[in-house]
């Protein structure tokens, strides 16, 4: 079964920095690029970051030079650091596989605000 848990969400104040983490289970990790998304309130989820099994990465305009995606194969788990938080990067960050119909994790909840 294809799972993903996503942690290390908070409050932080802006210009703080948070450090997510994402556990995948359930499939062969290192075939597959692996996603950061995020879901603000009233608004559309959004990709924020990918990284190939070859640690390629993609960012979203808004969060690049800011957010850092990495990987560690042999633990099966996805970091998203992030840097210089703004308040409306304010949402619920989720992991998955990219470009696959996988079943949402629970998320984690990132509040940036004073």
């Amino acid at each position: 079964q294809v799972q993903f848990v996503e942690s290390g969400g908070g409050l932080v104040q802006p210009g703080g920095s948070l450090r997510l983490s994402c556990a995948a289970s359930g499939f062969t990790f290192t075939n597959y690029v692996m996603a950061w998304y995020r879901q603000a309130p009233g608004k559309e989820r959004e990709l924020v970051a990918r990284i190939s099994s070859a640690r390629n990465t993609n960012y979203a305009d808004s969060v690049k030079d800011r957010f850092t995606i990495s990987r560690d194969n042999a633990k099966n788990t996805v970091l998203l650091q992030m840097n210089s938080l703004k308040p409306e990067d304010t949402a619920v960050y989720y992991c998955k596989r990219y470009g696959r119909a996988d079943s949402w994790g629970q998320g984690t909840q990132v509040t940036v605000s004073s």
